[in-house]
């Protein structure tokens, strides 16, 4: 039964080959030499040609898939190699072929192209990586020597050397850290992902040895294959103090085999620890220059624990003799022995090459804030974001619970250019203490705190396994909501300072940014609303905080009023404030394009409403229901008659309650957009023209039933409903209140067009022949205009005119 099973197995194999002819050469890759064999098994000699993702179904379906590290996660897009099962078979007494179980290695030459050409963005990381190897290798040494002291006596120092040969391209970093044995190399090298920092702080937490500084940086396993983002060849020499040979390390990019031999150079020996030489390829041999080994460092390690020294070229300056032919006169004069003969010297620079140390082993953020002076957050914030005038504040804390991270965070004193748009660089990420990125979109900070500076080290941050990517996580939100909170706090204090030109110059600078946040970070917005700054119509030269308004409020003002416009004249002007003057509320004037939208998303503050007081139903709390009732019955056939002439140019006609001396005003709707939203969403390049009409048409016209001019149209509306002069006093009422209002007339040659009519009927005659006889009949006339008060107007119709005549 077996043997069946086993050849209808066969024959399915055969049928899958046929349905994929490309499979067999793809797969037909050679074993790797430290991978265990294979067996004669027939399924064995099958599987190797079935379709990849036919036996990762395999691995799957196992229950030791679970059980299987970054090398079979990895190796579901890769092809794997099969060794050895070490699962027995299972009988069954169903009649079905036991089945057997395998696992599967991926082949090191695809997942080291997959590593070179995918994990890693940046090809300068390989150095940060080699360094976190070996700041590893040199803190297992000092974990282990604490118990095992004849660990360290070959060699004291614990440090980090690279030199570095840039004629030939060659990096060599050398590290007296535990180093490894000749089983270590393959277990570490010879397969991609196995990390002997991970099985160390295991072993450490396991054995209850691990404190609060057992800090091991590589714990991803592949860190040391970017060295091949830059080498054609790597060679590793090592020695480990439990092991009495040295041995040598092998390999190249894109093969499929390394080797592994005994160092047997009496003048590469080393007492202790790991030599990683690196043959750079040909168009990364500008890695090799010193200069550019120094800033990686300085850029990526410059807090690692241990020093880092580089060979570099010295020179210092001396005085050396020269030779010059005397004169003829000098030759005389020493002849005769009455000048001494003096020897000329110059200055040389002597050059000669030694170690220099690179690194801060301190970073400032691991001090004590009470130990760090003013002038050193200065300094590190002007060194560290390349800036020349000092910040206008800095926090520094330290955060502990299920997320533990330290942070400096600093507001700066002047604004980039185009900050908003543009990727800032301004936060950067350490993970122990090791430069990770800055290159974020908002995974740290919203977008609208992006001018906030500083640096975050975090030890248990989530990163990804070439650590270069900020993945999402519980971990990174709280830290976000943390550092946000931070940054509030910080710029609160700036606002509470006695010094108010320091808030006025923050203000200026990043006031758009704390608007924009209004409109992004709802969450946020008790923190950002006491930031907020608006010029007032009690306050038109200082810009006032939220607080101060509500703090100066009238007793009986229920609500936070506010009026936006493009200018504080156009605003102080407007016929909405009139009978808010007359009660002293104060109005806030929105005059920034931001300001209006800000305020509309935090729609209260401190319980009390914002209120635009160019929008319907205005409630000022003195409404006299009797009165308005009575009014409105008044002008209730004047208002239809109105609204009749403008047909859908407004939604309606109302009696106000806002206006004092204007005859009308134009209103925008409840819901509706005001006249400078309306004005902004005209200059939108992509702007919505069906929305524009649609909010355009809940305008409404209100009327002030105390002004002559609208008692006059009352008269005409019940008397002369047709009159075609009442009916044009409509129109240009109309088109007067559109301009008080800050709407843009439709057609403003037509309403030009009107003025002058108008014009051309009160001014007719005024300065003509017959006036200018009058005029001079009456010398004491000082001017042709009225100076008496004009008699309320009367409209006149032309047949009741001539039925008098």
């Amino acid at each position: 039964m077996l043997g069946a099973s086993r050849r209808s197995l066969s024959a399915a194999v055969r049928s899958c080959v046929c349905a994929h002819q490309s499979w067999p050469a793809l797969l037909a890759s050679p074993h790797h030499s430290l991978f265990p064999s294979a067996q004669n098994s027939v399924w064995e000699h099958e599987s190797r040609y079935l379709p990849s993702s036919f036996r990762l179904f395999s691995i799957l379906s196992a229950s030791k898939a679970s059980q299987l590290g970054l090398s079979a996660a990895l190796n579901s897009n890769l092809v794997g190699r099969q060794y050895e099962s070490t699962a027995t078979a299972i009988d069954s007494s169903d009649g079905i072929p036991p089945a057997e179980k395998f696992e599967y290695q991926a082949e090191v030459s695809r997942l080291m192209d997959l590593i070179v050409h995918s994990l890693y963005s940046n090809k300068e990381v390989f150095l940060r990586e080699l360094i976190s190897n070996a700041s590893d290798a040199l803190d297992k040494l000092r974990y282990l020597s604490v118990t095992q002291p004849e660990l360290l006596k070959d060699a004291v120092d614990l440090n980090i050397r690279i030199q570095t040969d840039k004629d030939n391209g060659i990096i060599t970093l050398t590290d007296s850290g535990i180093g490894m044995t000749r089983q270590e190399l393959v277990d570490c090298l010879g397969t991609i992902a196995q990390s002997g920092t991970a099985k160390f702080f295991k072993a450490l937490k396991d054995s209850k040895e691990a404190g609060a500084d057992s800090n091991l940086i590589g714990q991803f396993g592949v860190g040391f294959y970017s060295a091949f983002l830059v080498a054609d060849k790597v060679v590793v020499s090592t020695k480990s103090p439990k092991s009495d040979r040295q041995f040598v390390w092998e390999g190249e990019a894109n093969a499929n085999s390394y080797t592994i031999r005994e160092e047997t150079d009496q003048d590469k020996l080393i007492p202790r620890g790991t030599r990683i030489t690196l043959y750079l390829k040909r168009d990364d041999k500008g890695f090799a220059h010193p200069e550019r080994i120094e800033n990686l460092i300085k850029n990526y390690s410059q807090f690692v624990s241990f020093p880092i020294y580089t060979w570099k070229e010295k020179g210092f300056t001396k005085e050396v003799e020269i030779d010059e032919e005397p004169t003829e006169a000098q030759k005389d004069a020493e002849e005769d022995g009455n000048v001494e003969k003096k020897k000329k010297t110059k200055k040389v620079i002597e050059k000669y090459w030694d170690w220099e140390l690179i690194n801060e082993t301190q970073p400032i953020w691991l001090r004590s804030p009470k130990d760090v002076t003013t002038d050193d957050y200065n300094e590190f914030y002007k060194k560290t974001f390349n800036e020349y005038v000092d910040p206008l504040a800095s926090s520094h804390f330290t955060t502990e619970g299920e997320v533990e991270f330290r942070s400096i965070l600093f507001v700066p004193a002047v604004k980039k250019e185009d900050m908003l748009n543009n990727k800032t660089k301004n936060i950067r990420l350490y993970v122990k203490r090791v430069f990770i990125s800055d290159d974020f979109d908002g995974e740290l900070f919203p977008r609208y705190l992006s001018f906030v500076k500083g640096v975050v080290d975090s030890n248990d941050l989530p990163l990804n396994v070439s650590r270069e990517i900020l993945q999402e996580s519980r971990i990174v939100r709280i830290m976000r909501k943390r550092l946000v909170r931070k940054a509030f706090d910080m710029i609160l204090g700036i606002s509470l300072s006695e010094n108010r030109d320091d808030y006025d110059k923050f203000w200026d600078n990043f006031g758009k940014f704390l608007k924009l946040g209004c409109i992004e970070d709802h969450p946020n917005h008790k923190r950002i609303a006491p930031l907020l700054r608006f010029f007032s119509s009690q306050s038109e030269e200082e810009l006032i905080s939220l607080d101060e308004y509500v703090e100066s409020m009238k007793q009986d003002q229920k609500d936070i009023y506010y009026i936006a416009s493009d200018s504080l004249t156009s605003a102080k002007n407007a016929p909405f404030l009139e009978k808010l003057s007359q009660k002293d509320f104060e109005v806030l004037f929105l005059v920034d394009p931001m300001d209006e939208l800000a305020i509309q998303n935090l729609k209260s503050y401190k319980e009390k409403n914002f209120v635009d007081i160019s929008k319907e139903d205005l409630d000022l709390g003195d409404k006299d229901e009797e009165k308005e009732k009575e009014i409105k019955q008044e002008f209730i056939q004047t208002c239809d008659w109105i609204k009749k002439r403008l047909g859908e140019k407004v939604a309606s006609v109302q009696i106000s309650n806002r206006l004092s001396s204007s005859p009308c005003v134009l209103v925008s709707g409840k819901f509706g957009w005001s006249a400078n939203m309306e004005r902004l969403m005209k200059a939108q390049t992509l702007g919505d023209t069906s929305s524009l009409e649609f909010m355009r048409s809940r305008r409404v016209f209100e009327i002030n039933p105390e002004h002559p001019i609208i008692k006059n149209l009352k008269v005409a509306s019940k008397s002369y409903p047709d009159d075609p002069d009442a009916l044009r006093a409509i129109d240009l009422l109309y088109e007067t209140a559109l301009i008080s209002s800050g709407f843009t007339p439709d057609n403003p040659g037509e309403l030009g067009g009107k003025i002058y009519e108008m014009m051309g009927m009160a001014l007719g005659g005024r300065w003509g022949e017959t006036s200018q006889a009058n005029y001079h009949d009456s010398p004491s006339q000082s001017t042709p205009f009225h100076t008496t008060e004009p008699l309320e107007a009367e409209i006149v119709h032309p047949v009741e005119a001539a039925e008098q005549k």
